[in-house]
């Protein structure tokens, strides 16, 4: 057969499908606001996370039935307004990075948009898999290109929600972001299917069967015990405002203010004590005097100490590095852990040679921070009674942890090595007092929620102006830094027992296994639409 007949031929077929596609949900102005509203209520500090599971309802709607340009438009505009309603504390600290990072973020609705929205226009139940697998890629490819930015995913939406989350210890984070979108992808469909007089039930029902077995299992993992040996741990926030901390002035009244601190926290008899990120304000190691101070708070106390600061290695090129140091009950210090994971364009610029110009237009210095090079394991010992006959016999306990410095605790793949390291908890120090009295550390605190879920392990914060907390291997919030019913900008100590066991998820083992089969379907659906109008 002629080409050109063949080609008409299939023009042909096309129009006759297109009479026989449900029709297209009509674009209203109001869809795409009511998206980017619904996604932004789901997150701090309104938190209700319920809206998560319509919230892309009205977007689905907005880009049915439009060409491909219009799509990615509509879908880049209700990026830019959620992220401007989530992320937009930035402006604490740049207006005009405030504005690039949400323009940049925004791209991944657009996409989003530009490759679902064919898939959205079919009858066929592979669009209830290829949505949400979608999504689901372009999260993980978000967390992980230009050092990766995984702050308000889907999933994270759901952190308070802990029947639903359990499943992250398989899946991870992007487990929940899959099945969360899932369900919105079923909605619309449905309505589709409405429009169109077709009363069919089957995506709701194969939507509501995934959330059902989500479910099922939560509920299972949440009534679990967890035994092991217990572990008193401290925190300590100190609320020191960003204009005094480098402030050599005020060097002993923030010394003063943590000393005080940790002998009102040594009063609950801890087993530990954290301070948080860069709390000391100097170099700890290089500043003899400072080292004296801290190591004599350490002593006084008679409790391990754990300590952010700044510290420097000296050789051929001086080395800067943001740390956390562990004090013995002896003053003596016991390791060092280098942040392995820097900020970019906050603790060091990428690509310097191309980017250098970016440090004239910073509202503050930018670091020039050296990334560490091993995932450390802090250890000490404490003494537990035995269940011999002889009291007066105790017997010495190694605990094993790993800390998580600033916004460390978003990549996941940090804290399951960690975990496979041995680290029978994490610790996550932190200092979110750049952002102001925002929701800036609540969403924070959500990635910690997924980091306790996905290795079934304790996950303690300490941050100097909040949130600082415990969280247990479900999840859940169980005890912080709180007074007069505030627990941001205000100083004090938790003390929290939490229990020391050895686990092994399957997410810890794996990984983002889910989310690479995700990436595999996206990447197929895409290569296949290309192909398909490669033909026509």
């Amino acid at each position: 057969m002629p080409v050109r007949e063949r080609k008409k031929i299939q023009k042909m077929l096309r129009q006759i499908n297109a009479r026989h596609q449900p029709p297209a949900i009509r674009h209203k102005p109001i869809l795409i606001p009511a998206s980017a509203f619904f996604l932004i209520l789901s997150f701090p500090n309104f938190n209700l996370w319920f809206l998560a599971w319509i919230g892309f309802v009205p977007l689905l709607c907005a880009i049915d039935g439009k060409k491909p340009i219009e799509a990615f438009a509509l879908s880049y505009l209700t990026g830019v307004l959620f992220f401007l309603g989530t992320v937009y504390w930035l402006v604490h600290v740049t207006l005009p990075g405030m504005i690039a990072v949400v323009l940049y973020l925004a791209l991944y609705f657009g996409i989003f948009g530009l490759v679902v929205s064919s898939a959205a226009g079919r009858k066929s139940p592979v669009a209830l898999l290829v949505i949400p697998a979608v999504w689901v890629a372009l999260e993980w490819v978000r967390a992980h290109l230009f050092t990766g930015f995984g702050w308000a995913l889907l999933a994270h939406s759901q952190s308070y929600n802990l029947p639903i989350i359990q499943i992250a210890d398989m899946a991870g984070a992007y487990g929940v972001s899959f099945l969360v979108m899932a369900v919105n992808a079923a909605i619309f469909m449905t309505i589709r299917q409405i429009r169109n007089k077709n009363y069919y039930t089957y995506y709701m029902a194969a939507a509501l069967f995934l959330v059902f077995l989500s479910l099922a299992y939560g509920v299972f993992r949440l009534k679990n015990i967890f035994a092991g040996d217990m572990l008193k741990v401290a925190v300590v926030q100190g609320n020191i405002p960003q204009t005094k901390k480098w402030d050599r002035n005020y060097r002993a009244e923030i010394v003063g203010k943590y000393a005080a601190l940790t002998l009102e926290a040594s009063k609950e008899k801890p087993d530990l004590i954290i301070w948080p990120e860069t709390s000391v304000p100097g170099f700890l190691e290089s500043e003899r005097d400072l080292f004296g101070k801290v190591a004599g708070i350490s002593k006084s106390v008679g409790v391990p100490l754990l300590v952010g600061t700044p510290s420097i290695a000296r050789g051929e090129k001086d080395s800067l590095y943001n740390s956390a140091v562990l004090f013995g009950d002896g003053g003596r210090v016991l390791e060092r852990y280098d942040k392995l994971h820097l900020v970019p364009f906050g603790e060091y610029v990428p690509l310097k040679e191309l980017f250098s110009f970016v440090e004239k237009f910073a509202p503050m210095p930018i670091g020039d921070f050296s990334r560490g090079t091993a995932y450390t394991v802090f250890k000490f010992f404490i003494e537990r009674d035995s269940r011999s006959k002889d009291a007066n016999w105790h017997m010495l306990k190694k605990v094993r942890f790993s800390c998580l410095i600033c916004f460390e605790d978003i990549f996941p793949e940090l804290a399951s090595e960690f975990v496979r390291k041995d680290a029978l908890f994490l610790v996550n120090i932190t200092n979110d007092a750049w952002f102001g009295n925002t929701s800036a550390p609540y969403q924070h605190a959500q990635s910690s929620v997924f980091r306790a879920v996905e290795n079934r392990v304790n996950v303690v914060r300490a941050a100097n102006t909040g949130l600082s907390c415990f969280i247990d291997q479900k999840g859940m919030i169980t005890a912080k830094v709180c007074r007069a019913g505030k627990d941001l900008f205000v100083d004090g100590v938790a003390a929290h027992d939490i229990v020391l066991t050895k686990t092994r998820t399957f997410y810890t083992v794996y990984g983002d296994i889910f989310a690479y089969c995700c990436m595999v379907i996206a990447l197929a659906y895409v290569v296949g639409l290309l192909v398909k109008r490669g033909a026509s």
